[in-house]
């Protein structure tokens, strides 16, 4: 097996990545029936080992570890201690989220941006290689090195291991030209000029391009065959409310898997096998449940064959078609009881594997696996110095909106605490085309530990509960899915777990846009309100959407509201936080990221001095070296340290009072005093 055999299913993103360092706060006390206070550096500080992926013969693991206070790569030998490792990269600012092996173990790849600009480069650097003339890492080399241009990774063929396929936007910032690039020496060759609007490619199991996706001007989604005589010919498509996303080729070579709701009457998305050149399309499976849509494929692509497919309802639900593979997943099981089991690499002979065990009290735990032998053996525990005995269990709810509409939820209940009365933080995810998952979430586990109760809710026009949930979600910004937010705090109430007085909600992006709308059109709901990278001006938002983005801005249109009708901009401006900004009494922190190329920073700004200039209370962070969510360790851990004391104030939860010099520092620093604020000219309207 490779990387292609694990399922996709992401925990739920940490609200801008926030960490923070903690020092005295492991020994308090416990207070209130609470268990002791959780330090904030073992929640969210860099895990001393995590990230590993097993090279392509066995015989290395690459992963994450700190060094001199940043996440970077690091390599050993499988059957070494993690401290005989040998370092990589010295990255000093901006610590490595992802990385991956070339298909024939000889090189390290990863992108790397500058300052949160998401102008990423993609870099290669040789594990085998020794560092020369008394430096620390061997030499990375930048395959695409382009100032001002994102690189996406295409293929990393295994039929051509010195090579790797990749979109540049250098000449055109709205599409990526395709090329390959050869990895030992950085030769760049120009495969196809990108004039018709691709978005994404599709090589066969014999490492060939054989199909490409189109954005049209409609919105609409085009499959191309890519034809011997190199043009194309459209064979399938799907409208912008529907999805049909390629997967991988079958093992005939000649199909190709792909998940699609393609369809009136079709809700769910679901597995089709699909014929390029005849253009016949079958169901391959459906939810057996009919509760929520297909999440993943995993395949084998060393045969081709379809090993299993995944589903993500309020827990991880796995249906296999490899009886062998299924029986090696059982015997994990049984090994590892009440966690979900993800693979997260293999070798070429899909023989051993390098597995990852979690739940919502187990942030993870990696092993590697013997299929022959069945020998497991453990290798690290993410987050070791987490004590699990303190953690509390993430479990599905569901209650009613406005309209009727049923939102799955999650909940987090504080330990030691009876469920009656509790302050109550709401934390509504971004995207919004997203969702939470059950699993461990730091975030949460955070504010249980304060004494917080904590809901997760899934409104509509999150993904994965059917193409009808998610388009219910179409220009509801503020209204229908505001609701189903605004009534998640409602059902709390109503259930005794909550008290109304001491409800806060806090997020990131989207979730930072519901916190700004509920403190805009429910005034009197909460009590306190964090709102990170946030929109609050949905024009200005949809007229600064970035150029590599193009393809996706009539989707936005779509899906928020077109800004170029007067009627879609008259409801922007009615859905936008800011243009009802003085009807906001709540106390609010704002937190923004200079570089942001998605919410500007002069959106957070206006929010700022609305409520300056009305006397209200409100306090702001601009980090000028972060873009869109956090990832310099200093910023994380002076911002943390901002937001617990802030909900602390006004929900009268816990907080930790210590910090160390660095953060205390640098929340010196990036903390801006609102009387200082000004706005530049130009607005996107008045």
């Amino acid at each position: 097996m490779s990387r292609k055999i694990r399922i996709s299913l992401p925990t739920r993103a940490l609200l801008c990545a926030l960490s923070l360092i903690f020092l005295a706060g492991a020994t308090t006390m416990a207070q209130n029936g609470l268990p002791p206070l959780i330090d904030r550096e073992v929640i969210f500080g860099s895990s001393e080992v995590a990230g590993a992926q097993l090279s392509p013969d066995g015989k290395f693991i690459a992963f994450r570890r700190p060094h001199k206070g940043t996440v970077n790569i690091w390599v050993k030998r499988a059957d070494e201690p993690f401290a005989n490792a040998r370092l990589l990269t010295n990255e000093t600012r901006r610590p490595f989220r992802q990385f991956l092996w070339s298909s024939d173990g000889k090189f390290i790849l990863f992108t790397k941006d500058k300052e949160g600009d998401e102008n990423y480069n993609l870099y290669a650097v040789s594990p085998g290689e020794q560092p020369q003339g008394g430096a620390e890492v061997p030499v990375a080399r930048n395959l695409t090195n382009s100032e001002k241009a994102r690189t996406r990774l295409y293929n990393v063929p295994r039929a051509e291991p010195d090579a790797v396929y990749v979109g540049l936007n250098d000449r055109d910032p709205a599409w990526h030209d395709l090329y390959k690039v050869k990895i030992s020496t950085g030769e760049r060759t120009l495969i196809r000029q990108n004039t018709e609007r691709l978005t994404d490619w599709l090589f066969d199991n014999k490492d060939r391009l054989r199909l490409a996706t189109r954005s049209t001007r409609s919105g609409d989604k085009e499959i191309l065959r890519v034809d011997a005589d190199g043009k194309f010919t459209k064979v399938y498509s799907c409208n912008v409310f529907e999805t049909c996303n390629l997967n991988s080729f079958h093992k005939d070579n000649r199909r190709v898997y792909m998940i699609s709701n393609k369809g009136e009457g079709v809700d769910l998305a679901r597995l089709v096998l699909f014929d390029p050149e005849t253009g016949k399309e079958e169901v391959v499976e459906s939810d057996p449940m009919c509760r929520v849509d297909l999440d993943g494929a995993a395949f084998s692509p060393s045969t081709g064959e379809l090993v299993f497919t995944g589903y993500t309802d309020d827990r991880q639900r796995l249906y296999f078609r490899d009886k062998a593979f299924e029986k090696d997943y059982r015997f994990l099981q049984k090994r590892l009881p009440n966690k979900e089991i993800y693979f997260d690499s293999a070798t070429a002979d899909e023989m051993t594997w390098l597995i990852s065990a979690v739940s919502d009290t187990e942030p993870g735990e990696k092993y590697l696996f013997d299929r022959k032998s069945k020998r497991l053996e453990f290798q690290y525990r993410i987050r070791e110095k987490l004590p699990r005995e303190a953690l509390v269990e993430l479990k599905p709810v569901r209650y009613k909106s406005s309209d009727g509409l049923e939102i799955p939820a999650y909940l987090a209940l504080p330990k030691g605490l009876a469920p009656k009365n509790l302050p109550t933080v709401i934390l509504p995810h971004g995207g919004p085309w997203g969702r939470e998952r059950w699993g461990y979430d730091s975030q949460t586990q955070f504010l249980t530990n304060r004494g917080y109760a904590v809901l997760l809710p899934n409104f509509r026009g999150s993904t994965g509960y059917g193409k009808k949930f998610l388009d219910a979600g179409n220009g509801q910004w503020s209204e229908k899915m505001q609701d189903d937010v605004t009534w998640g705090v409602k059902y709390l109430v109503s259930q005794g777990i909550t008290d109304p007085k001491r409800v806060g909600i806090m997020g990131a992006s989207y979730g930072g846009y519901a916190a700004l709308a509920g403190v805009t059109y429910t005034p009197g709901l909460y009590a306190a309100a964090v709102a990170i990278n946030a929109q609050n001006d949905l024009v200005s938002l949809l007229e600064s959407i970035p150029a590599a983005w193009e393809s996706e801005r009539i989707r936005f249109h779509k899906r928020v509201g077109d800004p170029t009708t007067a009627e879609g901009r008259a409801q922007l401006i009615r859905q936008s936080p800011l243009t009802h900004a003085d009807k906001i009494k709540t106390p609010l922190l704002i937190v923004q990221g200079a570089n942001d190329v998605r919410v500007k920073k002069r959106q957070a700004d206006q929010i700022v001095i609305s409520l300056r200039d009305r006397g209200f209370p409100v306090e702001y962070i601009v980090a000028p070296d972060e873009g869109h969510g956090f990832a310099r360790p200093v910023n994380i851990m002076a911002t943390l340290a901002m937001t617990e004391k802030f909900l602390a104030k006004y929900l009268g939860g816990r907080y930790q009072e210590s910090l160390t010099p660095e953060a205390a520092k640098r929340l010196q620093e990036i903390t801006v005093d609102p009387r200082t604020v000004k706005l530049a000219a130009n607005p996107a309207h008045k």
